[in-house]
């Protein structure tokens, strides 16, 4: 795992943008996004490259993290309407070449199973983007998922409602069940590229990154992964006890050695 601890959420962003568009640049590329505040700054970062710089998206395959169960498509809320917005509406990225879960499938195990192989139909994802929660999930693994878990449905904690409150009229609003890839289908992608920032994510990187390996704070499992890479700005850093080594790493870093 690379411990990159950036000066801004915007440096951050840049070097996400960087990842992926090594990714897009491949033949058929298998590109895995996720929603929330994290990734927003790298997606306009993305978009400003397409518009600017001539990045194309259209030959990518797009895998979405998760999605609520109940919430159709088309409401504003659901993560594939928030993905369309704030990324596929402004890039060459063909609709029908974005992928997620459908919270409104009569039978939910089912919609997990054809998700699961739908990913594995495409070569599986090449790079994926995480957030973390203040309770370490990632997608919504909440706290206690099997560490080798698959696409499934699961049940929200109240502090990811109370978290995601925001998005939503209240927290009355937020759906209590939602469909994710589990640890083990993210464990699965080539590269994961997770991105916190603020000191309110500190104690949830630093239990991820420096921790034990543990289903409590399900973002450990990247411990495990042979290409992780973590871009925190200095607060979510501040928890880190070697963020000294993190930045001196990265300061003699070969320069043939990317992300």
């Amino acid at each position: 795992m690379e411990v990159v601890i950036c000066t801004s959420a915007e440096e951050i962003g840049r070097h996400v943008a960087d990842v992926y568009e090594e990714a897009l640049r491949r033949p058929d590329p298998v590109i895995g996004l996720a929603t929330g505040s994290s990734p927003l700054l790298a997606y306009q970062e993305l978009i400003r490259r397409h518009r600017e710089e001539g990045l194309s998206f259209a030959g990518a395959t797009a895998f979405l993290l998760d999605e609520y169960v109940g919430l159709p498509a088309a409401h504003p809320e659901s993560y594939a309407a928030v993905i369309r917005r704030e990324l596929v509406d402004h890039v060459d990225l063909a609709p029908a070449r974005v992928h997620s879960p459908d919270g409104t499938a009569t039978d939910l195990p089912a919609e997990c199973a054809r998700y699961e192989a739908l990913i594995a139909r495409a070569g599986g994802i090449d790079v994926q983007l995480l957030g973390i929660g203040t309770d370490g999930h990632v997608g919504f693994n909440e706290p206690m998922s099997s560490l080798s878990s698959r696409t499934r449905p699961k049940t929200l904690t109240e502090q990811t409602r109370q978290d995601n409150a925001r998005f939503f009229g209240s927290v009355d609003d937020v759906p209590r069940h939602v469909l994710t890839q589990g640890l083990g289908t993210i464990g699965e992608a080539r590269h994961l590229v997770l991105v916190a920032t603020g000191e309110g994510k500190a104690e949830a990187v630093a239990a991820a990154v420096e921790g034990p390996l543990s289903a409590r704070c399900p973002a450990s499992v990247l411990q495990w992964h042979p290409h992780a890479t973590v871009f925190v700005d200095e607060a979510a850093a501040s928890h880190l006890d070697f963020a000294d080594y993190y930045r001196h790493a990265l300061a003699h870093k070969p320069k043939w050695q990317g992300f």
